[in-house]
């Protein structure tokens, strides 16, 4: 794994976390346990892929890892959205997590632009 790929991954992980955090207080201060699993899985499920794509067995593998990333990173938006509009993320709170998330989406997404270009 390569500098640049360890950067990725460690913000991946730091998000991961804030989520988990977003997580935890929803169970302990809401009850809310069904979204905010969602939330948290879907948040994790991009670093994990991630961390599967550096290691995929072929370009193509690597790609469409990285894909499915990019789709765990969308629902991810989606359950945040959900959850703010319920009322149980502050609205400073939600701007940080999605701004965190499109810039997963962001990277993601530019390198797998990048990667096609380079195929065509």
């Amino acid at each position: 794994m390569n500098d640049r790929q360890k950067q990725i991954q460690e913000k991946c992980i730091a998000f991961a976390a804030k989520v988990d955090v977003l997580r935890n207080v929803l169970n302990k201060k809401h009850h809310e346990y069904n979204k905010a699993d969602q939330v948290d899985r879907s948040a994790s499920a991009i670093g994990a892929l991630y961390s599967e794509a550096v290691f995929a067995e072929s370009e193509a593998d690597y790609i469409h890892k990285l894909g499915i990333a990019q789709k765990e990173a969308n629902e991810t938006i989606y359950w945040l959205k959900v959850l703010q509009r319920c009322g149980y993320i502050a609205d400073d709170d939600y701007q940080s997590l999605i701004a965190d998330v499109e810039e997963l989406i962001r990277i993601i997404t530019a390198i797998i632009v990048s990667l096609k270009r380079k195929n065509t």
